[in-house]
């Protein structure tokens, strides 16, 4: 049988524009979502709420299907 993919926005301020390493206690997971539709509307709120600030970005990652048996 196989699962659907789920979908989550991560993110969080970073400490340097290189955007390697979040600062300690802003990392944000928003999700599971099933659809990538309900992702990117949850990610452009988050973005557009964060936007003043040049550290913080967010990214819709998908959680690979799973199969069971």
């Amino acid at each position: 049988m196989t699962k659907g993919s789920n979908f989550w926005v991560i993110g969080g301020e970073f400490g340097s524009m290189n955007f390697h390493k979040l600062v300690e206690g802003s990392a944000q997971v928003q999700g599971p979502f099933k659809t990538r539709k309900e992702a990117e509307d949850a990610w452009r709120a988050v973005s557009e709420e964060n936007r003043h600030k040049a550290g913080v970005r967010f990214s819709i990652v998908e959680e690979p299907s799973r199969v069971s048996a």
